[in-house]
């Protein structure tokens, strides 16, 4: 559907990112710190069957057209239920339910099952960012009327987006993630020396765990990833999600064989093997890199051996981390084992405007008590963090 809003721009909204060129919408999202905005992540998602209208996924992405030139894109996706976005908004679901008013569907920017900081509008460079953002919340506030769905949330926005879409009366809530940062390190020792005495021990103990069991690590990136590793990704991601995550195996076998070779200049790969055997990898962690940011995605292994979870998830990618002048490590979801390895805990916003009045109102009148209280919880956590100095001073608003 295209509608025009100014003589110079049309609005478009799409059913699947393949409708836009590859080129154009990488014009837009190459320019920004996250790889998850780019079009080859996302069209994978959408091509391999990971996301779909059956799964509760839809696809509507919104586009901005000068002429035939792309100068704003939106990555958007209707939504039937709360599954795979890693902010739980059940507690506003149930409320919205004990009102009597609908909650699904809603309207959701991120990018799919992806906890990962950095979800904002793809605007061309040299644009009006205020007024073309400006002219994208207005489609779909409208969007969002006509279809009745409940309300627009951004999950996991960019810190740089955020101010203007608050100035844009949505409404900001506050969470925390565990990200390491380089405090300019020059080897995996540097990292050590920011622990006190026992978790320096401790840290070295587990790492030599890996090498107790009969196990050493390589790393792969980009080339160097032999072609035969994308599936054994899968099958590694799917073991650790029937395991421990029941219900959450949102990617398909597809979706990794798919990145060799459209999005193989993206992947670093830690993959576990015993002392006999080279060839059959018995771990495996997959990471997403960027710029001076690192992701870790997924991890598994087929047998449970003593601490290859930390070394295959936390210390090797560090220490490549290090040696490549990698500034922030993202290691995703969870933070049971993260904040004791060098990950505090780091405020993250996502962004809500519900359309129902009531749901408004209470939203407004509850999300400052809401953020205070998680905002302790973050200064909590990093005061029991084992480390030499507690330095860690972050603004929460």
């Amino acid at each position: 559907m295209v509608e025009q809003i100014k003589p110079q721009y049309s609005l478009s909204w799409i059913s699947t990112i393949a409708e836009i060129p590859q080129l154009a919408w990488n014009e837009l999202a190459k320019p920004l710190n996250t790889p998850f905005l780019e079009w080859e992540w996302l069209n994978n998602i959408e091509t391999s069957g990971s996301v779909t209208p059956r799964a509760g996924w839809q696809p509507c992405h919104l586009a901005v057209w000068r002429n035939s030139q792309l100068i704003g894109a939106a990555p958007l996706y209707i939504k039937g239920h709360s599954y795979g976005e890693f902010v739980f908004d059940h507690q506003w679901a149930d409320l919205s339910h004990r009102l009597g008013v609908e909650y699904y569907p809603k309207l959701l920017g991120m990018t799919p099952f992806t906890p990962a900081v950095g979800y904002r509008f793809l605007i061309a460079p040299g644009e009006d960012e205020e007024q073309i953002t400006e002219i994208m919340v207005a489609a779909i506030d409208n969007f969002c009327d006509r279809n009745r769905l409940s309300g627009c949330n951004f999950l996991f926005v960019d810190p740089d987006w955020r101010e203007m879409m608050e100035n844009l009366g949505f409404q900001s809530w506050l969470h925390h993630g565990y990200i390491w940062s380089n405090n300019n390190f020059n080897s995996f020792d540097d990292y050590l020396k920011m622990f006190n005495t026992n978790q320096r021990k401790n840290i070295k103990r587990e790492r030599k765990a890996v090498t107790k069991a009969g196990l050493y690590t390589k790393t792969y990136v980009g080339e160097e990833i032999p072609a035969y590793l994308y599936p054994e990704i899968y099958r590694f991601y799917s073991n650790t999600c029937d395991k421990f995550y029941w219900g959450s195996k949102y990617l398909t076998r597809k979706f990794f064989q798919q990145l060799y070779p459209n999005y193989s200049d993206r992947v670093l790969l830690v993959v576990a093997y015993t002392q006999e055997d080279d060839r059959n990898p018995v771990g495996m962690s997959f990471c997403v890199h960027k710029g001076d940011n690192l992701y870790g995605r997924y991890w598994g292994c087929e047998a449970e051996y003593d601490c290859l979870h930390f070394e295959a998830c936390y210390y090797k990618p560090i220490e490549w981390a290090i040696e490549n002048g990698i500034k922030m490590y993202d290691p995703g979801a969870g933070g049971r084992h993260k904040k004791r390895r060098g990950f505090p805990a780091t405020p993250n916003h996502s962004l809500h405007r519900f359309y129902n009045r009531r749901m408004s109102q209470i939203l407004r009148n509850y999300i400052g008590e809401v953020n205070r209280m998680e905002g302790e919880e973050i200064v909590a956590i990093n005061n029991n963090l084992p480390f030499n100095k507690q330095e860690i001073n972050f603004d929460l608003n």
